[in-house]
């Protein structure tokens, strides 16, 4: 079953790639939604607000981004759509590793529910995405947020067993 779940989610990925923002919008969109915005960001990143609003521009000439930017950026604010951006567009997904796991055999059956049902979700998604006939993108991102729950199941399970691994 893992075997089938595992090239589902190779072919929904191959299907989906570049559907996602760039991660020159999502640094722009980290920017901006941070409380009080690029005035309050820019400080707490060690430069001028109209500095960081240029490398957070897309169509600014000047004032790109350094990946520091983009690792101080994530650190400061917790959001890693930058870090997602970049691993979609090479056709890769991010998991953040919760290394405070349990590792139970409770644990496990609890994360093999979670990708059962997962792997439920992704079918659903597709069927109602395939009914009409057509393909729109909002369907598609719906495919795609589906296809992360179970990945990310996948990689929660894997991490439970991991930890019960006799060393």
């Amino acid at each position: 079953m893992l075997f089938a779940v595992s090239i589902l989610i190779l072919f929904l990925s191959h299907l989906l790639r570049g559907v996602y923002m760039s991660a020159q919008d999502a640094f722009y969109k980290t920017c901006k939604s941070y409380p009080g915005g690029f005035e309050s960001l820019a400080p707490r990143l060690g430069m001028n607000p109209q500095v960081l609003r240029n490398k957070a521009n897309p169509n600014c000439a000047q004032n790109h981004p350094y990946l520091a930017d983009a690792e101080q950026l994530m650190t400061l604010t917790g959001d890693v759509s930058v870090l997602h951006a970049m691993a979609k567009e090479q056709g890769c997904v991010v998991l953040r590793v919760d290394t405070a796991a349990s590792a139970s055999d409770m644990a496990v059956l609890e994360w093999i529910a979670k990708v059962w049902q997962t792997n439920g979700d992704v079918g659903s998604e597709v069927n109602t995405t395939l009914a009409d006939g057509r393909v729109e993108p909002h369907e598609v991102e719906q495919v795609k947020e589906a296809v992360h729950r179970t990945v990310t199941a996948l990689h929660g399970m894997l991490a439970r067993l991991e930890g019960m691994a006799e060393k």
